[in-house]
């Protein structure tokens, strides 16, 4: 889709210099009211008209995505098919043999389709008279995109519990009541039973008094009445002061600032308190730059540290055709050694073999349009050796690539089809003889179809597709009976992303770039990345120039694997979020303009991590020496075990390797 776009504006540009089309002539385009729902098409048709409205002889129209399509696809004839939510532009052209063509741009909304689930955030059985409780609604559609409904409430006995517009409940008298939430056909009912008991006390016990910022502290509640009987089953309302933090619906409290805080908890009428004091999180730390590698001929893709915690492999993009391998066997004194040139303008992605004998390298835009993936030898790790190349089903670009051997399955690589947006499994227990073993993509996504990137631990596969957000594969696991050669749906979750990023749309107009890019298991987490670009910022990134990315890190609790949720997150306030590692309970980022960061991630996490002090260092990445001089554009991070230093990889800049030094004590 991107080349036909491509080139019908390669042919608009050979045509400027081009006598003008009739001054008069102008485009009428229908439908004039331009929305689609996911899923469905939308056929759209052009005439380029006179001054009296008469069809203009010998004019041709074609029609092509005036953005990335990553949403939609159009064709040249004008058929929009919907993918995602969001909104594509679209460039209409009319084409006059001899004359400059007359270009118009339009934009089409896609929109979710009709409401079928409804999530709420509380669900309360049991109530005393008098309190009061309000309960968030989120409507969703088949496909789980968020929708934005209007939601009515209804209580079947609004004398025992009575119920406004916002889902706010009030407990009037004992009985039981049913009440009915609805969002078009997405229906929702609670059964709550209201009891007017004669309450001696209520107890609200905090886990600790005493934590850091970022700790979660749970709260627990305990009604009893005269009798000393305890009053089961009742839903609290938590409300807490002073100072920044959050508490949820479950009791589970995070304080953003030092100090005091009193935490209650509301039954109506009957409450109770209990402080906490929170001290600060206290774990920044010093980093110091220990070596550099700059790159200047072409931009840094991304980094890799071989087995042998000697050598580090570094990728071109943006016009890069060759991969650089770099002897850090003295971190302070990183020298380019050799590389390995193919025939690429993107080399994304590589990895080796837990064994490092060999390794995957990614490659996009070849010139023969063959691109796939390259194995490479790297028994000779300073000397890497193409062995073979692998492009069955993936010439249209593998973007990136994740090697999993897994003892009962065999070795395999994953990776990222560009072309069908499909996760595509090649067994390599013989390097020399890749094959062909799987496909699978989201089932109820289609036009637009994109998966990003790619993470295998344990057997389950946690994919970033994008706009069908994050999805979770058994390939080996068990918990669904999937295999490398059958994979298995285990869960998914998806976002609001127009919603998250609805100022990068303000700034830089509709198609803008955004999505799930990345994703990292890490104990019962999943750290999520969202990449961001505007419009112009997205085509000054492609031109090697200066450009500015957002973005969010989300952080996906996987406990109960099959309902993955969303319970804290980071972003930048100039920068993003790209490529994420974890090692022991420190997260690494490159948070693009933000440059490298790295979070104390340990224990339970809950809301904001930049607010509770959890950053423990950060390096702005830039300096003279790099392809676009000092301007920092942070990829991601990779800890090499044998040194425990990061390696930075920063796309305009080349390789960073960054010591975090050990927290000094306090010497009074």
């Amino acid at each position: 889709m991107l080349h036909s776009a491509l080139a019908m504006l390669l042919a608009v540009q050979q045509q400027a210099a081009a006598p003008a089309a009739p001054p008069s002539a102008r485009l009428v385009i229908t439908p004039a009211t331009r929305t689609v729902v996911t899923g469905d098409s939308l056929q759209l048709r052009a005439q380029l008209v006179d001054a009296n409205g008469a069809p203009v002889e010998g004019a041709k129209i074609r029609f092509a995505a005036a953005g990335a399509p990553l949403e939609a696809h159009v064709d040249s004839l004008g058929t929009v098919h919907a993918g995602a939510v969001g909104t594509l532009p679209v460039a209409v052209v009319a084409m006059i043999p001899g004359q400059k063509p007359i270009v118009e741009r339009i934009t089409i909304r896609m929109l979710p389709g009709p409401a079928a689930r409804l999530d709420l955030s509380v669900r309360p059985t049991k109530l005393l008279v008098g309190q009061r409780l309000r309960i968030d609604t989120r409507s969703y559609s088949s496909s789980g995109q968020v929708r934005d409904d209007r939601v009515t409430w209804q209580s079947s006995a609004p004398n025992v519990v009575q119920v406004n517009a916002a889902g706010l409940l009030v407990a009037r008298a004992a009985g039981r009541a049913t009440l009915t939430v609805k969002a078009g056909d997405a229906t929702q009912r609670l059964d709550v039973e209201v009891v007017d008991a004669d309450v001696a006390s209520v107890e609200l016990t905090p886990s600790q008094t005493q934590a850091r910022t970022g700790d979660v502290v749970r709260f627990t509640t305990v009604v009893k009445n005269r009798a000393g009987q305890e009053i089961a089953g009742l839903t609290p309302t938590f409300l807490f002061a002073p100072g920044r933090g959050e508490i949820g619906p479950d009791g589970a409290f995070v304080a953003y600032d030092p100090g005091t805080y009193q935490v209650t908890a509301s039954f109506g009428a009957r409450t109770a308190d209990a402080v906490v004091t929170v001290s600060p999180r206290d774990v920044r730390r010093v980093s110091k730059v220990v070596g550099r590698v700059p790159r200047s001929e072409f931009f840094t893709g991304e980094v890799w540290i071989h087995p042998n915690g000697n050598v580090a492999y570094l990728t071109t993009v943006l016009g890069g055709d060759r991969i650089y391998a770099v002897d850090i066997s003295n971190p302070s004194k990183p020298t380019v050694v050799d590389s390995l040139k193919l025939n690429a303008r993107t080399i994304n992605d590589v990895m080796t073999t837990p064994d490092g004998n060999y390794a995957v390298i990614t490659r996009e835009g070849a010139a023969d349009r063959k691109n796939g993936i390259v194995i490479a030898d790297t028994r000779d790790p300073l000397h890497p050796k193409m062995l073979t190349d692998f492009t069955d089903g993936v010439t249209a670009g593998v973007h990136s690539a994740f090697i999993y051997k897994d003892p009962k399955h065999g070795q395999h690589v994953y990776l990222t089809n560009d072309g069908t947006g499909e996760v595509n499994i090649v067994n390599i227990d013989d390097p020399a003889k890749p094959r062909m073993v799987a496909k699978w993509a989201p089932p109820a996504s289609g036009a637009g179809r994109t998966l990003h990137d790619i993470d295998v631990q344990d057997g389950l596969l946690y994919g970033s597709w994008w706009n069908d957000g994050l999805v979770i594969l058994d390939v080996g696991n068990g918990i669904r009976g999937g295999t490398p050669t059958k994979p298995v749906m285990v869960s998914q979750i998806k976002y609001d992303l127009n919603a998250l990023y609805e100022r990068v749309e303000k700034e830089g107009g509709p198609g803008f770039i955004r999505g799930t890019h990345t994703a990292w298991r890490h104990k019962n987490y999943v750290f999520v990345g969202d990449e961001v670009f505007g419009n112009e910022a997205m085509n000054k990134l492609g031109s090697g120039q200066l450009s500015r990315a957002y973005g969010r890190l989300h952080v996906v609790d996987v406990s109960d694997i099959t309902k993955p949720k969303i319970v804290a997150w980071w972003e930048p306030e100039y920068g993003g979020v790209h490529n994420v590692w974890v090692a022991g309970d420190t997260l690494y980022l490159g948070a693009y303009n933000a440059g490298f960061h790295a979070f104390d991630v340990s224990g339970e996490l809950r809301g904001d991590l930049g607010a509770q002090g959890r950053k423990l260092a950060e390096v702005y990445t830039a300096d003279g020496q790099g392809k676009l001089a000092n301007q920092p554009m942070t990829w991601g991070v990779v800890v090499n075990k044998k040194d425990g230093l990061a390696y930075v990889n920063d796309l305009n800049n080349g390789l960073w390797i960054v010591r975090m030094e050990p927290k000094q004590p306090v010497v009074p």
